[in-house]
């Protein structure tokens, strides 16, 4: 009987696999993937499921789950921690265990979903840390060349949710993430205005990595984005869309009020949620199948008993009223695999 992939994403949609792998160890997980190119089959990595949305009609081809596991350490009082972790390792466990040993710079990423390995495919970040702060090195699979390459965090094109490893999808399979944390017993200082007001500091001073942690954790809980079984609102694929990134002529054209934030290459980020709701899209705007968080505008979730394709005509007719209004056209986050917006 085939897997279903609705299994293996946090949306819980998803079709068959046409053959499924677990790979529990770094051999496995670049055999899988080489025996499969090498017989010219399609290959999809998952491992948190976190960031995919999978058409109806599942993935006709290798379906390789990504199950390493492994946190190597060498901690030096005047360096810091220099932590090597497998790719398939559950990211808010490692959050949980750098606060508890004192690694300082990931505090602010508690509750993410998903995988180690995925971190620094779309650069992740929330609360004003991002993964690209902390990577040392990124160690892959080349698919193309048929070798193991390590990338200097330099080299690895980090930027608002992307990377090399994004720009060049399919070609690289990460296997190591080497991230370099401060020690101490204080976080990175707060860089986001609405965790300094919840831990009752400005931005720019530092608190506990702990309070940090338990803050954090707190916020994302408030909007529906911490894993949660019995609440619909967590059966999602995170924020749907991202903040787009505008040319000063491009913003000018948006209304006073629409938020703006000037990035260093001279573009404007706006907010794709103050878009959203400016259209009309209301949390909880959908039906009982499919809707937008009844706590949070970016999310899209399925309320129970859903197919892909409602979702996607969902995140469509989103998409399609604000470019209408406002000229913008949303880019979803998620990885669309058999569907497109």
């Amino acid at each position: 009987m085939a897997e279903v992939l609705a299994r293996h994403t946090t949306l819980r949609l998803g079709g068959p696999a046409g053959h499924y792998v677990e790979a529990t160890t770094e051999a496995a997980l670049v055999d899988a993937v080489r025996e499969a190119d090498q017989a010219g089959e399609p290959v999809l990595l998952v491992a948190g499921g976190s960031n995919l949305v999978v058409s109806d009609e599942g993935f006709p081809g290798t379906v390789v789950k990504v199950a390493t596991r492994g946190v190597q350490v060498d901690r030096d009082d005047c360096s810091g921690a220099s932590v090597t972790v497998a790719a398939g390792e559950t990211w808010d466990d490692l959050v949980a265990q750098a606060v508890v040993e004192g690694w300082v710079g990931i505090e602010a990423l508690s509750g993410i979903p998903g995988s180690v390995g995925a971190t620094p495919i779309q650069n992740v970040g929330a609360y004003g840390q991002e993964v690209a702060q902390t990577i040392a090195s990124v160690r892959c699979w080349d698919r193309r060349d048929g070798a193991l390459r390590t990338f200097a965090a330099a080299d690895c094109g980090f930027a608002y949710r992307t990377s090399r490893f994004k720009q060049d999808p399919g070609r690289y399979v990460v296997l190591t993430v080497t991230f370099q944390l401060r020690l101490g017993d204080l976080g990175a200082p707060v860089a986001y205005a609405e965790l300094a007001r919840t831990l009752g500091v400005r931005p720019g001073d530092r608190a506990a990595s702990k309070a940090v942690r338990e803050a954090v954790l707190g916020l994302r809980r408030g909007k529906g984005m911490v894993l949660d079984e019995a609440d619909h609102d967590t059966w999602s694929a995170g924020s749907f869309f991202t903040n787009p990134l505008l040319t000063a002529e491009e913003a000018s054209r948006l209304p006073d009020e629409a938020p703006r934030w000037e990035q260093p290459d001279g573009r404007v980020k706006t907010s794709a949620a103050w878009l959203i709701e400016r259209c009309g899209f209301a949390k909880g705007y959908g039906n009982d199948r499919v809707s937008l968080s009844t706590k949070h505008t970016l999310a899209l979730t399925n309320r129970g008993g859903a197919t892909a394709q409602e979702l996607v005509e969902l995140a469509r007719e989103i998409r399609a009223g604000v470019r209408e209004r406002f000229g913008v056209t949303l880019e979803n986050e998620p990885v669309m695999v058999g569907c497109a917006l």
